[in-house]
């Protein structure tokens, strides 16, 4: 792979732009970085060819002018194959450019490795759960609804969901998006945190409208759920 491999991958995507999906972009997204309006399925099948020619170099060589690139290496990052220690630094780097939701939900979603490397990935996530940074905690957020919301580890999800405390939006409903998926998976270890955890009041009734909202909870369960708003 060389540089002129990424300007192609620019003129790509030059190419594939529509009107279309630069107004549904500039619909959903309130702050991101300009927008070519290519669709995330087409992305998604260039950061499979990226990942497969040289990942190493596209993610250290790829611009950040325009939201397609981030999430091009969003996606990079999680079909990339390497040792878990060298995903993990790549991921290191490119978290602190994160600076919307989508680019934020695309790396984590696509983070694939962590389900083979849960021990570890959890362990690493810790410390972006300790950072007072909006994105930072919802990546920690995302990536564990995303991946950890297992038998085994469901209880210590729940329990992560009280430390992402920082007072921003995306972070509130991050967690609130993980809650209300964990109850859809995990009712009763659920419920159980419902009725006693340290979630904001504004985090805890988006939990409950979000749990009301999914098609995965029963109408039964979403009766009872309104009666537990504070």
């Amino acid at each position: 792979m060389t540089k002129g491999y990424i300007e192609e991958v620019t003129k790509s995507l030059l190419a594939y732009s529509t009107e279309g999906q630069v107004k549904y972009t500039h619909h959903v997204l309130t702050e991101s970085a300009p927008v070519i309006g290519v669709r995330l399925p087409v992305l998604r099948k260039m950061a499979k060819a990226a990942a497969r020619e040289d990942y190493r170099f596209f993610m250290e060589n790829c611009p950040s002018d325009y939201f397609e690139q981030e999430v091009l290496k969003a996606y990079t990052i999680g079909y990339a194959k390497d040792d878990i220690e060298t995903i993990l630094s790549y991921a290191d780097e490119f978290i602190p450019s994160i600076h919307d939701w989508a680019v934020n939900d695309c790396f984590c979603q696509n983070f694939t490795i962590a389900k083979k490397n849960r021990a570890r990935v959890f362990e690493w996530l810790m410390k972006y759960v300790a950072e007072q940074k909006e994105f930072s905690q919802r990546v920690a957020a995302v990536m564990l609804l995303s991946h950890f919301l297992t038998d085994e580890y469901i209880k210590r999800v729940l329990s992560v969901m009280n430390e992402l405390q920082f007072d921003a939006y995306y972070t509130k409903m991050g967690v609130a998006w993980c809650v209300a998926t964990a109850y859809a998976k995990y009712p009763e270890d659920t419920y159980a945190f419902l009725l006693d955890n340290k979630l904001s009041d504004w985090t805890f009734h988006k939990s409950i409208t979000k749990m009301r909202e999914s098609f995965r909870v029963p109408e039964r369960d979403k009766e009872m759920l309104i009666q537990l708003k504070r």
